[in-house]
């Protein structure tokens, strides 16, 4: 069974937004379901600060021993920051998805954007859990 927590945001591609102490800026990631799925992570390529996606724009990859994946942006914004740890240790996004392996940190070009997401309950009715 999968950690789902239910204070977060998340799309259908396993993307999740997490509300930072910034109104306007969220942090992202892939659930602890896409982690399970994919395996063991040896390799994320994230964008750099600066980069602006709109909703379902990728953002980067995410390379797994049996998979690569594409990583989908859950809304519009620009990349304030993007997580150094993950390019020594990957593998963080394993241990860690909803903490220390998050992948960007995104200010909000439309926070009208995250009302389209799906709640806990409807992720784990995506998903089957």
């Amino acid at each position: 069974m999968s950690k789902i927590p239910d204070d977060l945001r998340y799309t259908e591609q396993h993307e999740y937004i997490k509300k930072t102490g910034d109104t306007s800026v969220v942090q992202v990631g892939i659930t602890d379901y896409a982690q399970g799925e994919l395996g063991d992570v040896v390799y994320v390529e994230l964008p750099k600060p600066g980069a602006a996606f709109k909703p379902g724009d990728v953002f980067g990859t995410i390379e797994a021993v049996k998979a690569v994946s594409e990583l989908f942006s859950p809304a519009a914004g620009t990349v304030t920051e993007v997580n150094a740890g993950l390019e020594s240790d990957p593998a963080l996004v394993n241990r860690d998805p909803y903490g220390a392996g998050w992948m960007i940190k995104l200010r909000l070009a439309n926070p009208a954007d995250l009302d389209k997401l799906l709640g806990s309950a409807a992720y784990k009715q995506h998903v089957g859990e």
